[in-house]
């Protein structure tokens, strides 16, 4: 199983970008994905997540309205479109692989990062 985020890099305030978490070795209608970032001496915390069984998304309370989650099967790619970014954004994003196919599970893999920030 290997995950991997990329799609990272510098954007200005106020601007966009979609990551994206390739993934390997498991299907992504078996299993959910979510996000997670960890900034600069902060605590990890999640950015949203997708359900493999209907497309459900779960987005945290700081990104939610200007962030969305989607996922493309044939590609094993879900992706992780952010506008309206902010410097608190900033930090290092990846994605992991839940349990099962809900996003209620816990995670069990997880792949490597890519460092997004926000900065004029």
């Amino acid at each position: 199983v290997q995950l991997q985020a990329c799609g990272g890099g510098l954007v200005q305030p106020g601007g966009s970008l979609t990551l994206s978490c390739v993934v390997s070795g498991f299907s992504l209608g078996d299993h959910a994905v979510g996000w997670l970032r960890q900034a600069p001496e902060k605590r990890r915390e999640g950015v949203g997540c997708i359900d493999s069984v209907d497309d459900t998304t779960y987005m945290a309370s700081y990104v939610k309205g200007r962030s969305t989650i989607s996922r493309d099967n044939a590609k094993e790619t879900v992706y992780l479109g952010m506008n309206s970014l902010e410097p608190e954004d900033t930090a290092v994003y990846y994605c992991c692989r839940r349990r099962s196919d809900r996003c209620s599970q816990v995670c069990d893999d997880w792949g490597r990062e890519t460092q997004l920030t926000v900065s004029s």
